[in-house]
């Protein structure tokens, strides 16, 4: 059965669109995991970065199929996650964000300096393989797994650890453990949306995992609420989708769209989606408890 023509011409425009809210909603989930233990870390575009190109040279240079580099750029930036946790997140806070966006430039200058990556001028002619099932079929996994671990023994650890450190350490949590493993899951879900990314982008370079990306994820979090796994999706989905609607705006663009984030900030601290405020509303509206 063919499709509505309408369907046709919208696919055709705003595919691409599409296809980066659900990178950027897996985006938000990852650095949601590292938020939920009480983890600062702003390594979320490099791990980005080190799925995409590891997912890129595996298919360039060694012709792997898709399924498989799609688990290298998830297990790549994993073991790299695993390697420098532990020293790393010993720091917590604004010296834990500081240290991780050090790495991140770290990450970022290496693949400026490497010939295999291409440069600073990316790489290019990536195959376009990641479909729109593909990115729904692990954007509903990782829903599911992120969803089961938070009603999990691990979840509860992980909240533990995220109100108080000292108290969950004498209470026999092992902190250090718990924290890597919030830190290591984070990096390969980003992994694995750098790796989608790349090969429906057709190009990637060092510039799409610098500090502002960094920056980007974080908000996209934060904006849509920590609370839940709604807050982060719904939050990726309209720093998406803001640009783009407010295209008609031409020069003003960033202007309005940096006043919303702002208003945002303000007068919903919590994010847009917050439980609590949710279902007052609902009640309020109509009368019976959500």
């Amino acid at each position: 059965m063919s499709l509505p023509l309408w369907f046709n011409d919208f696919w055709s425009t705003y595919s691409t669109l599409v296809f980066t809210v659900g990178v950027h909603a897996m985006l938000a989930l990852s650095i949601w995991l590292t938020l939920s233990c009480g983890l600062l870390s702003l390594a979320n575009a490099a791990f980005m970065g080190i799925g995409a190109y590891a997912s890129a040279l595996l298919t360039l240079q060694l012709g792997w199929p898709f399924p498989a580099v799609l688990l290298a750029g998830g297990l790549a930036p994993s073991v790299v996650a695993l390697i420098i946790g532990v020293p790393v997140l010993r720091l917590s806070g604004v010296y834990l964000a500081m240290a991780t966006l050090a790495f991140g430039e770290v990450v970022r200058i290496t693949v400026l300096n490497l010939e295999i990556t291409g440069g600073p001028e990316g790489l290019n002619g990536i195959p376009l393989a990641t479909e729109g099932w593909h990115i729904v079929l692990l954007l509903g996994a990782t829903i599911y797994v992120l969803h089961r671990l938070r009603r999990s023994k691990v979840g509860r650890a992980f909240e533990s650890i995220k109100e108080d450190e000292v108290a969950a350490r004498l209470m026999g949590i092992n902190v250090a453990r718990y924290k890597l493993l919030a830190f290591v899951l984070g990096s390969f879900i980003a992994g694995v949306a750098g790796a989608l990314n790349a090969h429906f982008t057709f190009f990637i370079s060092p510039r799409e995992y610098g500090f502002e990306n960094a920056v980007d994820i974080l908000t996209m979090t934060v904006l849509g609420g920590t609370s839940g796994l709604v807050g982060p999706i719904l939050g990726g989905t309209i720093l998406t989708l803001l640009p783009e609607l407010l295209r008609f705006l031409h020069d003003f663009r960033s202007l309005v769209n940096g006043a919303v984030l702002v208003l945002v900030v303000l007068f919903l601290p919590k994010g847009i989606w917050e439980p609590r405020r949710v279902r007052a509303w609902w009640t309020r509206t109509f009368g019976v408890a959500k």
